[in-house]
């Protein structure tokens, strides 16, 4: 089979399509012929070079955490009914909280039964696959945020896949959304999701900008897809006794606020390990996402999709922040 590897740590021209051994279903898995594949920011680094005192990746591998399409074969253990079944799933070596995000990028890959989420009609494959992280991360982000109708909420990183359902779930809990991102494509595409009002975050005084959209009280909630000095920045426009969520490193690492200052201003900070923990019900938030997105009350944003033999400018669309909302690679029929 054809599979994308990244023969080297380096640039986005380190991968290369090649010719692999399929692969077999041990226990509790399953083979999946993938229509589609994740492509995350945190792929482009780790064949960067980055995270490795995280994730002991040795080259070459096989990019990709997520994928969806059709069922081909089952391992001992598992109900051999999924066979022909869509599903999204994580790669049978990634999980949360550990594992490795790989073998993804391919016309076949493995999967543990127990991470398998149906795809219901009405969703492409596409779509599923697209929510496949961001789905279940943005419903948890949410569910723990507890906003309130009339709460002002600031979103950075508002372009990308988890940021654009984060505006569409806070506008329909009654929210007033602020989304900060980068060039006029993605504050468009806020502001079409249901944000009442954008900021560039790449203009100087963005924060103050997103603090006068409130009328100068401040957001009583920040949600951080961010990360790094954009994330602390983004406490600026925070109203005392707000709720700060960091859950996201597009800028390069997650934010790090001042304990001793959000303290004093009685401001709630949780990262992404706060949000979640070993009693979160992954399986039961990814099953509610596709829901949504099945029913048309959550709109999956794919902006760019590559051919298989193009990972590369899939990783350079991201690496360049031109990206919006998610991006992906289609292998078979994604429909």
């Amino acid at each position: 089979m054809r599979a994308v590897q990244a023969m080297e740590f380096g640039g986005p021209d380190v991968l290369t399509v090649r010719e692999v051994a399929e692969p077999s279903a041990g226990p509790g898995e399953v083979v999946v012929d993938v229509a589609a594949a994740d492509v995350m920011f945190l792929d482009t680094r780790l064949r960067s070079g980055w995270g490795g005192d995280y994730f002991k990746l040795e080259t070459p591998y096989v990019p990709g955490g997520a994928v969806a399409g059709v069922i081909s074969a089952v391992g001992a253990g598992v109900d051999a009914a999924w066979i022909g079944k869509r599903v999204a799933t994580a790669t049978a070596a990634s999980k949360i909280g550990g594992g490795q995000p790989i073998g993804g990028y391919a016309e076949k890959a493995l999967a543990r039964a127990e991470s398998l989420t149906a795809v219901p009609d009405g969703l492409s494959l596409a779509q599923a696959v697209a929510l496949a992280h961001d789905g279940k991360t943005a419903l948890a982000v949410f569910d723990r945020a507890a906003i309130q109708p009339g709460e002002w909420v600031l979103i950075t990183a508002a372009g990308g896949g988890l940021g654009t359902l984060l505006i569409q779930l806070a506008h329909a809990a009654g929210a007033h959304v602020i989304a900060a991102a980068r060039g006029h494509a993605k504050l468009e595409l806020a502001e079409r999701l249901g944000a009442d009002a954008v900021v560039d975050y790449s203009e100087p005084g963005w924060s103050d900008k997103a603090r006068a959209a409130t009328g100068g009280a401040g957001a009583n909630v920040v949600l951080d897809g961010a990360g790094g000095v954009l994330g602390e920045d983004a406490l600026d426009a925070a109203a005392d006794n707000s709720r700060f969520l960091g859950y996201g490193a597009s800028a390069g690492e997650f934010a790090a606020p001042d304990a001793e200052a959000t303290t004093a201003r009685g401001i709630t900070v949780l990262g992404l390990f706060d949000i979640t923990d070993a009693n979160t019900d992954w399986a039961g938030l990814a099953e509610r996402s596709l829901a949504e997105a099945a029913a048309g009350r959550l709109e999956v944003v794919i902006g760019q999709a590559f051919p298989l033999d193009d990972a590369e400018s899939a990783h350079a669309a991201i690496e360049s922040r031109t990206a919006v909302g998610r991006t992906l690679l289609t292998v078979g029929s994604a429909r």
